[in-house]
């Protein structure tokens, strides 16, 4: 918060100098009284004030949130538990439940709330501060999935001890977290800065959500081939993958990175997407 205070703070008393004085010829010391107007924000110190302003803002609003998607989570491989026996469609099922928790913060959760910030005008805000638009979106992006940690953990402890499944490579979820939720992220914040409506942004961020629960959670085997088409155009699918891969006595490495690839390739894309809907919402 203090990068966002001191730029603020710059930016006023930049604005009313340069209102009052001539700016002095160049080399010339400036006039007693006159103030330079404050530099543009770097990208970095602006992303750690939004993520750090938004974590604290949400902290207790979200936490209720993160508890109601664990537990819808867990509910859902106790009820898969009496279909599903084990093999690859308990991993599926364990894997896909992990990271729906990831898709109902990162994705429906964001939705709504860039809803929600362009249709009060808490775009207009950030929009007077000399910071990058994708600082914003990166540092609310970041903030909203960090919240998925505790519960992606538990949901995995849970569903492994559920249906046997060993838990030695459980910490392949330190990628999987992140680079699925970068992905998540950046469509939640993009549906939400393009739908009109909050009302309608909050519709697109439930049926994301939904899309991740059918065809995430749901094995793969089960599915008819139209459906498994457009398994693979969810960005979350590639984490469910590379999550249950680890679950194999020897897991094929290759395939795990290359799923975490493609995470961090839409991950890019969906992001940079969400830049451009930030600064088209911005200026209008």
């Amino acid at each position: 918060m203090s990068t966002v205070s001191e730029i603020e703070a710059g930016t006023n008393a930049g604005t009313g100098a340069t209102e009052a004085v001539t700016p002095p010829r160049a080399g010339a010391p400036a006039p007693f009284g006159a103030a330079e107007l404050a530099p543009r924000a770097r990208f970095l110190p602006s992303l750690a004030a939004v993520y750090r302003a938004q974590l604290s803002r949400a902290r207790v609003a979200r936490i209720p949130l993160l508890f109601v998607a664990t537990f819808q989570s867990v509910g859902i491989m106790i009820l898969m538990r009496g279909v599903v026996d084990g093999g690859n469609e308990a991993r599926a099922v364990v894997a896909g439940s992990s990271v729906l928790v990831v898709a109902f913060v990162a994705l429906n959760l964001l939705a709504q709330y860039f809803g929600q910030l362009r249709a009060s005008g808490g775009l207009d805000h950030y929009a007077t501060l000399p910071v990058p638009p994708a600082s914003v979106v990166l540092g609310a992006a970041a903030a909203y999935a960090s919240f998925t940690v505790p519960g992606t953990l538990v949901t995995a402890g849970v569903g492994c001890a559920l249906f046997g499944l060993p838990m030695g490579n459980v910490w392949v979820l330190a990628a999987v977290i992140p680079l699925a939720g970068a992905a998540l992220a950046g469509l939640g914040a993009a549906l939400g800065l393009l739908a009109p409506r909050p009302e309608l942004a909050t519709l697109l961020g439930q049926l994301g959500m939904s899309a991740a629960l059918l065809l995430g959670v749901l094995p793969s085997e089960r599915m008819p081939a139209a459906i498994s088409y457009a398994r693979d155009l969810l960005p979350s699918t590639y984490g469910v993958e590379a999550f249950a891969r680890t679950f194999d006595a020897h897991p094929d490495w290759a395939a795990v990175v290359r799923d975490l690839g493609v995470c961090a390739g839409v991950g890019i894309v969906s992001l940079a997407v969400a830049t451009w809907a930030y600064r088209r919402a911005a200026v209008r």
